[in-house]
């Protein structure tokens, strides 16, 4: 993982030049999020204050609102829009990303998968979706 300042946005097909970019039809997974809250209690709970987000393996990187909320919901951020489709759920390589019990303590906060609906560009930043329609 690496952290860029833009990511490109195709509706229906994913990040471009992402791994899962026109991985399948409807696919449910065209972009990740995780919440950096999450990740913060995560390494005091576990210890791990040498961990970093990006080994969620997680498109986004987010702050300031609870991913659960979006999933069965469209959004907006930074004019491209999205619709939560599932928890991004963990697995058991998060324990050996992180730490020994992470994949138990992210149970029901590993992430959002979610579909993307418009075309456009997601800039690195404070990101604050609008709740859409």
């Amino acid at each position: 993982m690496i952290e860029v300042p833009v990511i490109e946005c195709v509706a229906g097909r994913g990040i471009r030049a992402d791994r899962y970019f026109d991985f399948k039809d409807d696919y449910k997974g065209q972009i990740t999020f995780f919440s950096l809250e999450v990740f913060e209690e995560l390494c005091a709970a576990l210890n791990a204050h040498d961990a970093s987000p990006a080994a969620a393996r997680r498109n986004v990187i987010t702050r300031g609102f609870d991913l659960n909320e979006f999933i069965g919901k469209e959004f907006e951020i930074q004019c491209v829009r999205f619709y939560g489709t599932e928890e991004s759920a963990p697995c058991y390589w998060m324990d050996g990303a992180f730490a020994p019990g992470a994949k138990d303590f992210l149970k029901g906060r590993g992430g959002l998968r979610a579909k993307i609906l418009s075309d456009g560009e997601v800039r690195s930043t404070a990101l604050v979706p609008s709740a859409a329609g």
